[in-house]
């Protein structure tokens, strides 16, 4: 909360003659969020999730490409399925439940419904995967799986056009990689598999990117590393 600040987009002017202001860090926050906080004084009480969210998605998807790529071996990826669980899945799924509180229905979906992902991956190589044998089939059902998470992310795609640039680039990669490893593995292509991982590993940078921006606008009161609004207040 700011008092007695300079008048810009964003802020309320309140009966005391301060002023509150939105949190205009927040990169997965579009017009209608920053709305509802600025209408709400509990809002911003919360510090933001999104930071969080971003950071236990790019961290999971960082490792797991790694493999994907082929720069680390196969006998080691079962690092990934502690952090999917701990980190990917359930610290996620918590980010999202405080976008809830926050009143940000895209971020509240977004870590969520990755959250979820993240413990389904992790529940489908743990207990499931051994129950179809056929590797082949295997294979052919994580791909239409992950095609259908190329779908949602592409729904989620259409509104962070509204959000800021690093989010909406960062889904951009993502739907690409799912779609890429999706058809990777339906059409048993290592290659493909190698180029997803590789798309991946871009879209976790990314990720970090709007990460350290949230983190640092938080910690320095200012925007440290350029994140644009693609949105008016």
């Amino acid at each position: 909360m700011a008092r007695e600040a300079a008048t810009h987009p964003g802020t309320r002017n309140v009966d005391a003659g301060g002023e509150f202001l939105a949190d205009l860090s927040d990169p997965t926050a579009g017009r209608v969020a920053m709305a509802r906080e600025l209408a709400s004084e509990n809002v911003r009480m919360i510090a933001d999730p999104a930071p969080l969210g971003l950071g236990c998605f790019a961290l999971t998807t960082f490792l797991l490409s790694l493999f994907n790529a082929g720069l680390l071996p196969a006998a080691g990826e079962p690092i990934v399925f502690g952090v999917a669980l701990a980190y990917g899945g359930a610290a996620q799924v918590l980010a999202g439940m405080w976008e809830f509180r926050k009143g940000n229905v895209f971020g509240a979906t977004a870590f969520t419904s990755y959250g979820a992902f993240w413990l389904s991956f992790w529940a489908f190589v743990t207990f499931y995967a051994a129950d179809i044998p056929d590797a082949d089939d295997r294979a052919s059902v994580v791909g239409w799986y992950l095609i259908g998470w190329g779908i949602f992310t592409v729904i989620l795609w259409v509104a962070s056009l509204r959000t800021t640039a690093a989010l909406a680039l960062l889904f951009t990669l993502l739907a690409a990689t799912f779609f890429v490893l999706g058809l990777g593995d339906v059409a048993h292509s290592e290659g493909m598999t190698r180029v997803g991982g590789y798309l991946g590993l871009v879209t976790a940078a990314v990720a970090w990117y709007a990460c350290l921006a949230g983190v640092a606008a938080s910690t320095f009161g200012r925007a440290v590393l350029p994140n644009p609004p693609l949105y008016r207040l």
